[in-house]
């Protein structure tokens, strides 16, 4: 009889073993668990509220493209190849606003390569309208519209 207790304490662990590597086997996503810094991606682009900071905006593509900061009443020409920098002292709600001179559509690539500095490369767009904002929210969220 003490063999037969052993055996039904064992079997419920055997059987969810087998069930783990059948599992295992048919949908390997599903059962390997990782840690967020093995799979959480890229960290989002987030400033500290009220924090100065520098805005770099690049044109990479073969037109002319106008900037215009929300704020300000004119829009500013950026040639092919050419980089604008934007020094905002206060940042609160920032917002700019681009477009490529011929209409053809933009796309906004960004990131932050240090604490106090965003980088807008604008690229050739491949769907109409493509991008024509970047706003810096309130909270320090950067959110291309």
């Amino acid at each position: 009889m003490h063999t037969l207790g052993i055996m039904l304490k064992i079997l419920p662990t055997a059987f969810v073993a087998a069930s783990i590597l059948v599992a295992s086997a048919n949908y390997p996503n599903a059962t390997l668990a990782g840690t967020c810094a093995s799979r959480c991606g890229v960290r989002p682009v987030q400033f500290t509220p009220g924090q100065s900071i520098k805005i770099n905006v690049i044109n990479t593509t073969s037109s002319l493209v106008k900037l215009e900061q929300l704020q300000s009443t004119t829009a500013i020409p950026l040639q092919p190849g050419k980089e604008f920098q934007l020094n905002n002292d206060q940042q609160s709600n920032i917002s700019l606003v681009f477009w490529d001179e011929t209409g053809l559509p933009l796309q906004a690539i960004y990131s932050q390569p240090n604490s106090r500095t965003l980088r807008v490369e604008l690229r050739r767009g491949r769907v109409n309208p493509g991008d024509r904002s970047l706003d810096i929210l309130g909270d320090g969220r950067v959110k291309v519209f």
